[in-house]
């Protein structure tokens, strides 16, 4: 195979002045600019030795190859995967690499793929100091074989626009204790699907939801109220789901479909099986039984549906104690209980046959969030039998209280307001950190990512902030290579503008959000 060296000693130049706006110094001792050939030569990647990587087909954004030598190196990449895999810098100088409490703050390669669209292919990165060599090999995933009828996760990811939740619709679920909410039985979807006060689903709802650009509909669903005691679901409540399905389908966008309120946080003084759906331990055994049970008679109704409908494994799971805030340790019961049931889901999906064989799966972390650390990394992409078919999806309302509103009155009579009002450096930095952390681990999980909700929704915020969000939410989708779903209310179902009464004193046009989302 035909080497080129993209060393030189011009580009060696550069590399050396490059790097000298770093620290000269590690671990606080006094170190020079290292150039001489080294001693030694490894290399590192997420702290551990490696001289193997294995990249799916999609494209992340990168990986970080630390050089541990303590003399000046360089790296070559054969010429014929030039046009592949990019790696910047291509030279540098060493550190106090035998120094164990030293830290390594110059000798690192940015390492990126291209999409790849053909067979798996491998390369190889030749790392030198002196006489000393060390070699990374690359090997990088390729389209299945002709025998798998879906479209990879990744390519479907490419083809996303941006997206919207159909909410406040099949996941309603109200207190059958609530003396005023009659309906005629768990099969009487008319009641459930409009008694958090948005109208009967319809083609043209749906329709015009398409008509704005938006190619990726959920369609959350909670289930429990439509099941008898032994999890069985009604036959009226799954033909309307299917229906709805079929409507987003019609539209020609992406569908989903999850379990919804079934997790949660469950009403103080509910009674019936709202939020039963937890991340205990305890009860898996107990929760996965019923969670199978639901997810084989959703894959029976829909096995033979195309690579349009997506199915995600739930929504926002809590632990027992209903908390918001994920548990700090990676540790916890509650990620176990996460990671168990989501294998569970996988399992499940596969083995129901037809088309669910590779239908792009949903998976997600607690609470869906991604704005803190231990979750994320505490989230473990279940084994699946096929490759390149299933996805990370988190929910994004950060800052929160920029997002939504966050005032009110205590339980001791006194009044709060923790409201930002102005979209500012700090709101993106809040961003920023919540689309580094989730990429990082989807990198490392070798699956892409979504947001699956995501949103300003604190309507009485000034429109010109919350464009300033939308716009700006809209280039990090671009950066990662991603999209998101925004959760409803850019679109009224009654009358189909984009004018919403939220109540009498705040009637908002929200078409300069969506023209945002698409700029």
């Amino acid at each position: 195979m035909k080497i080129k060296s993209i060393f030189s000693i011009l580009l060696l130049s550069a590399a050396v002045l490059g790097f000298q706006s770093c620290s000269d110094s590690d671990s606080g001792s006094s170190a020079v600019n290292i150039t001489a050939p080294g001693t030694v030569l490894s290399l590192v990647h997420e702290d551990s030795p490696i001289e193997e990587l294995n990249i799916p087909m999609g494209e992340l954004t990168s990986y970080m190859i630390s050089v541990k030598t303590d003399g000046g190196w360089k790296v070559s990449v054969p010429e014929a995967d030039a046009s592949w895999v990019h790696i910047t810098p291509h030279a540098g100088y060493g550190w106090d690499a035998l120094n164990k409490d030293a830290v390594n703050t110059r000798a690192y390669v940015k390492l990126s793929v291209d999409y790849n669209e053909g067979a798996a292919r491998s390369t190889q990165l030749t790392f030198t100091t002196g006489n000393l060599q060390a070699v990374l090999r690359i090997n990088q995933a390729g389209k299945g074989s002709g025998s798998d009828p879906i479209e990879s996760v990744w390519d479907m990811v490419g083809k996303l626009k941006m997206g919207y939740n159909l909410g406040n619709t099949l996941e309603s679920n109200h207190d059958l204790s609530n003396s005023w909410f009659n309906p005629s039985g768990p099969g009487d979807w008319q009641t459930w699907e409009t008694c958090w006060g948005q109208p009967q689903t319809t083609q043209e709802i749906i329709n015009a939801i398409a008509d704005k650009g938006f190619n990726i509909i959920r369609v959350p669903v909670t289930w429990f109220p439509h099941m008898d005691e032994e999890g069985n679901i009604d036959e009226q409540w799954m033909n309307r789901v299917e229906e709805v399905v079929n409507y987003v389908l019609n539209a020609n966008c992406y569908c989903i479909i999850n379990v919804m309120h079934d997790t949660g946080a469950r009403g103080a003084d509910r009674t019936d099986r709202h939020c039963w759906l937890t991340a205990d331990i305890d009860k898996y055994p107990e929760n996965t039984i019923l969670y199978q049970k639901i997810w084989t008679q959703i894959c029976e109704r829909f096995k033979n549906y195309d690579e349009r409908l997506i199915f995600e494994s739930f929504n926002e799971i809590l632990n027992s104690s209903y908390s918001w805030t994920a548990p700090s340790s990676e540790s916890d019961g509650a990620y176990e209980a996460i990671n168990k049931l989501q294998q569970d889901f996988v399992n499940v999906v596969r083995a129901s046959g037809g088309n669910n064989k590779y239908r792009n799966l949903a998976v997600t972390t607690y609470s869906a969030t991604g704005n803190a650390d231990a979750p994320v990394n505490a989230f473990k992409a279940p084994q699946d039998q096929v490759s390149d078919h299933m996805y990370l999806t988190i929910h994004s309302y950060d800052p929160y209280n920029f997002c939504n509103n966050n005032s009110g009155k205590a339980p001791d009579g006194s009044t709060y307001d923790y409201n930002i009002l102005i979209f500012d450096d700090d709101c993106k930095a809040v961003i920023d950190g919540v689309f580094a952390r989730v990429n990082k681990r989807a990198t490392e999980c070798g699956i892409p990512f979504i947001f699956g909700e995501f949103g300003a929704l604190d309507y009485e915020k000034s429109m010109a902030e919350r464009v300033k969000y939308a716009q700006y939410m809209a280039s990090k989708f671009k950066q990662y290579k991603t999209a998101g779903l925004w959760w409803m209310n850019l679109i009224n179902r009654n009358d189909l503008t984009t004018t919403i009464k939220y109540d009498a004193n705040h009637i908002v046009d929200e078409s300069p959000i969506i023209d945002a989302l698409f700029q």
